[in-house]
């Protein structure tokens, strides 16, 4: 049976140094309520390296569509938040929103298809 296609996205910013925890506990609070299923969230896994935050998020649907639908509800603005103490965007002169952080992908390789795109 084929799965479902997913659509991913990564997003890029800067993690206070020793903030892993505080952060992944947020995260955790919120994948606990109904934000990440209202969202089409599959799969969410947080990265640091040497001050820099990876965000990587698997969709069911379109990951532009979800993030401009999570900045109108108030868990989303709450998360966002509370984030903003171990958070900060790679580029604050650019950042207007978390789709401004997003990583572009350039290459894709998986053992059922080989090269995508």
């Amino acid at each position: 049976m084929p799965s479902q296609p997913s659509h991913r996205l990564l997003i890029v910013a800067r993690i206070k140094p020793g903030a892993e925890q505080e952060t992944a506990d947020l995260f955790r609070a919120s994948d606990r309520t109904e934000l990440p299923h209202a969202l089409g969230v599959r799969r969410r896994d947080l990265y640091a390296y040497h001050g820099l935050y990876f965000h990587h998020v698997e969709f069911g649907g379109d990951p532009r569509a979800a993030v401009t639908a999570a900045r109108q509800r108030a868990d989303f603005q709450q998360l966002s938040a509370d984030l903003d103490a171990y958070i900060t965007p790679y580029r604050p002169e650019t950042w207007r929103s978390p789709l401004d952080a997003m990583a572009t992908g350039f290459y894709t390789w998986t053992a059922e298809h080989g090269e995508l795109g």
